[in-house]
């Protein structure tokens, strides 16, 4: 299968090229950046739709949208996550819309954002959503996904949770203090925290991507979600370091402004409940596992 892979070149994608091309698929990068770095399974890359004949593709995996958490949400910041993100899914379900068949069926990512805060209650699949900015972006992401299936393609939603491995994602942001021993819990430390590993990540896409049934939201993160306090001991614990410097509440939203509730204090008990019940399997369904296998890899 040819597939297309939007925002290849990240941190999932990095992972996900190489899965894809392993396992048989003619693999094509969409990229805003001039001359990007192609990921290792990539046949070539281009930087417009016009580039490519939709009928010569099976699938496309859309990663694409601009680092939610790097920089403070200013007006201009949130109007570049939602054209990165909105704006690039439009332009696919237009160009899948150009099928003279059955469209390429669609995986696109989402974020567990979409159920905003929730406290200490069991997120799944048909969980009401709550409020805020990360839910509004999250339903205008999927609302434009969705719109490929009155093209007749096949679309599932990922909603992701919060990727960890060696060398990027969240996980490079939090160490370099806890590597010094002045690492702690944020706020209260009783706020759930929906980690997912990038190995389970990226298997997840493959898989939906492979099953021909599957379709609608998938929640993707561990099927054993952590408190930030949890979280917080078994990092400092895997590093031989001590966890102890917790970082106020108060603190963090003058450091971070909206991204410190909606995304660093925000509870969140996600369930991959979908995902299970199909059938999929994680590698890394423990924190504890996880971390390991990430240090062990050096960090």
């Amino acid at each position: 299968m040819r597939t297309l892979v939007t925002g290849g070149t990240g941190f999932i994608g990095q992972l996900l090229c190489p899965r894809l091309s392993g396992a048989g698929h003619e693999v094509v990068i969409l990229s805003r950046q001039s001359n990007p770095r192609l990921p290792r399974g990539a046949l070539r890359a281009v930087s417009s739709l016009d580039e490519l004949d939709v009928n010569e593709f099976g699938g496309v995996i859309n990663l694409a949208g601009a680092p939610i958490a790097d920089l403070r949400w200013t007006p201009a910041r949130k109007r570049l996550l939602f054209d990165s993100r909105i704006g690039t899914t439009a332009k696919l379900v237009e160009w899948l819309g150009d099928a003279r068949g059955s469209p390429p069926a669609l995986v696109s990512a989402s974020a567990v954002g979409y159920y905003g805060a929730q406290g200490d209650e069991p997120v799944v699949e048909t969980t009401p959503p709550g409020t805020g900015f990360a839910h509004e972006l999250c339903v205008a992401w999927e609302r434009e996904a969705m719109q490929a299936k009155s093209h007749g393609a096949r679309v599932c939603l990922v909603r992701v949770g919060v990727v960890m491995d060696a060398g990027g994602g969240a996980l490079d942001k939090i160490l370099p203090p806890f590597k010094l021993g002045l690492g702690g819990r944020l706020g209260s430390g009783k706020h759930y925290f929906p980690w997912i590993h990038r190995e389970d990540i990226a298997a997840i896409f493959q898989w939906l991507l492979e099953r021909p049934s599957a379709s609608g939201p998938y929640n993707a993160s561990a099927p054993n979600p952590v408190t930030n306090t949890e979280f917080t001991i078994a990092l400092g614990k895997a590093l031989g370091r001590p966890a102890i410097l917790p970082m106020p509440a108060a603190a963090m939203r003058l450091l971070f402004g909206e991204v410190a509730d909606e995304l660093l204090l925000m509870s969140q008990r996600v369930l991959p409940r979908r995902l299970l019940d199909e059938g999929f399997e994680f590698r890394y369904p423990r924190l504890e596992q996880a971390l390991a296998a990430i240090f062990s890899q050096g960090s």
